[in-house]
């Protein structure tokens, strides 16, 4: 059997005397998508940001190739576990600027030729000199996509990408991510609330609820049980 790219251990984060994350256990392995849904408030996003270090387990650890996370600089836990989040958050100036800046604190620097290619393959050819203040929230989520990839992730977390968007740039980032995924580079943990999004872009699907995982399983099987629950 193989062996999980990454798995959670006993995971929970308390805030005050509430558990927003309560023991979870799960594993993800390469090349899998696995999707996490469930009700708003149960704990879906925070979950996420505790596979990265955003945010500290109050119990429990992650490992990463069998590693215990908290041996891995945060940074560079960072950028093997990339997260991408529901509104995209680009630092001032050029969209090149955004894309180099990853491979930068690692002392790389990309050649106009490798941003270039990064940006082909988000659908944004040629944007490379253009200011980020102009681009339109589909764009910027695109940036943000090519400027995790640019940190060549093991793992990529993907908290509600389309969710900010409208109908058209929420399709083209949705058929984005199918193509990047289905190339098998790296597992994915996707958090959304739409339930069509999880089937067409995950293998197995997490229903959480209350800061727990109450089910776990193929996509399909999941996503009907917890439609005939809703």
């Amino acid at each position: 059997m193989k062996e999980p790219l990454l798995r959670t251990e006993n995971l929970q984060r308390q805030v005050k005397d509430k558990r927003i994350v309560d023991n979870i256990n799960i594993s993800v392995y390469p090349k899998e998508v696995l999707a996490v849904v469930g009700p708003s408030g149960a704990g879906k996003s925070s979950l996420l940001r505790l596979l990265n270090r955003l945010d500290e387990p109050t119990q429990g650890t992650v490992y990463l190739h069998g590693q215990d996370y908290r041996r891995i600089p945060p940074r560079e836990l960072r950028r093997r576990v990339g997260m991408v989040m529901q509104f995209p958050y680009l630092f001032p100036g050029t969209v090149a600027d955004n894309i180099r800046f990853g491979p930068r604190q690692r002392g790389i620097e990309l050649s106009d030729e490798e941003v270039e290619a990064l940006l082909e393959r988000v659908g944004l050819a040629g944007y490379g000199p253009r200011d980020v203040s102009h681009l339109s929230g589909g764009e910027a989520q695109r940036v943000s996509l090519a400027r995790t990839l640019a940190n060549r992730p093991e793992v990529l977390l993907l908290d509600e990408p389309t969710s900010a968007l409208d109908e058209v740039a929420k399709a083209g980032i949705e058929a984005l991510l199918r193509e990047i995924l289905s190339r098998g580079e790296f597992a994915a943990i996707l958090v959304t609330h739409d339930l069509d999004q999880a089937g067409r872009l995950a293998n197995r699907v997490a229903l959480m609820e209350e800061g727990r995982i109450t089910r776990m399983g193929e996509a399909e099987e999941v996503l009907r049980a917890y439609q005939a629950l809703s």
